[in-house]
This record gives structure tokens, C-alpha cells and sequence, in this order.
């Protein structure tokens, strides 16, 4: 059966700028790699794909828990115009916890992380969104 969480995978366009996103949160770069060829096409139900995978390891973690980013050069791909609508079936956003979060909020937005809305307490948490790489949502949790 599951033990905990192992990694969550985001494509994106623009990888310096999801590196940097991810290294604000904490994050750092552990493995820079390109995958392609028959096995990986297989693996990812992709032809022809050839893309830079980077791995980034939460730092102080208790739990190991990556992002694996992948940067595709082939097959092209394009940024999803419904990403930020959270009103759609799919992927909808990723969770962190933090002990601090209006700690956390300053720091992140003195680094240029946008929020998507006020900060709600909700459930005996605080949480908010941001705006993270591509546009996908991350949210952040502080139990109270």
C-alpha cells in the first residue's frame, strides 16, 4: 500500500523560471537530466519526446518529496488557456504546509510570488494560493 508521497511532475514552458518559483519555496535543484528515446517513449506515452527533467528536493523536509519538472523540445507543447480556472475536472492544485504563513506570504511576494486571493482561514487552517510555474495553483496551509 501507499507510504507517503514521492513526487508531483509539472511540465512547463519556461524552466528557469519554475526553478526559481520552486527555489523560493524552499526547494533545491538535485538532478538535471534530458530523457528521450524508445524506453522513455514508451514510459510516457509521448513519440518522439525529448525533454530536460529536473528534480528538486524540498530541503528540511521530514518526508522526501520532490517536483520533477520536464521541459519538452519535442513534441511542442503549449501553455493550457483553463489552467488557472480551479472549476474544471483534472489536476485542480498542490497543498504545502508551513508553520508561518503570513511569514511565509511576506517572504514570497518580497520575491515576486503572486497571490490569487486573500487569505482564508478555513477548517482549523490558513490558506492561500499562488500563482505558481504555468499557472498551476499552489496553495499554502498553516494548521491552527
Amino acid at each position: 500500500m501507499l507510504t507517503r508521497p514521492d513526487h508531483v511532475t509539472i511540465a512547463v514552458i519556461d524552466l528557469a523560471a519554475a526553478i526559481s518559483f520552486f527555489e523560493i519555496l524552499g526547494f533545491e535543484v538535485t538532478i538535471r537530466a534530458e530523457i528521450s528515446g524508445p524506453a522513455m517513449e514508451a514510459y510516457m506515452g509521448v513519440p518522439g519526446l525529448v525533454a530536460d527533467h529536473v528534480t528538486l528536493n524540498l530541503v528540511g523536509s521530514e518526508a522526501h518529496f520532490e517536483i520533477q519538472l520536464l521541459h519538452y523540445h519535442a513534441p511542442p507543447v503549449a501553455s493550457d488557456p483553463n489552467i488557472h480556472n480551479l472549476a474544471r475536472p483534472g489536476f485542480n492544485h498542490l497543498c504545502f504546509a508551513v508553520d508561518d504563513i503570513e511569514a511565509t506570504i511576506a517572504q514570497v511576494t518580497a520575491k515576486g510570488v503572486k497571490l490569487r486571493n486573500d487569505l482564508l482561514t478555513y477548517h482549523s487552517r490558513k490558506l492561500v494560493f499562488l500563482e505558481g510555474p504555468e499557472g498551476v495553483t499552489i496553495e499554502l496551509a498553516q494548521w491552527t
